[in-house]
């Protein structure tokens, strides 16, 4: 397994953009950040992908590729499933 620092290599837009679910982008996002203490949550898959690529440290993590499989933060449940 590959372990990539986000902060040093963030993902791409496109992979965001490819992977973001749009009906569930708000589950992509580490929403417990300081960062939404001084400003309210994203609306919009775009707005929170713009927020992403500004700062790594909003995106939730850890990102697991697995294949064509992603899973964005830690699932226990879903990581057995892989």
């Amino acid at each position: 397994m590959e372990q990539i620092d986000i902060n040093k290599e963030p993902p791409s837009r496109e992979f965001l953009e490819k992977h973001i679910e749009a009906d569930r982008f708000l589950d992509f996002v580490s929403t417990r950040s300081p960062v939404f203490k001084e400003r309210p949550l994203p609306k919009s898959k775009k707005e929170a992908i713009d927020l992403m690529m500004k700062n790594p440290n909003l995106i939730r993590r850890p990102i697991i590729v697995k294949g064509s499989k992603i899973i964005f933060g830690f699932d226990k449940d879903r990581y057995k499933a892989l």
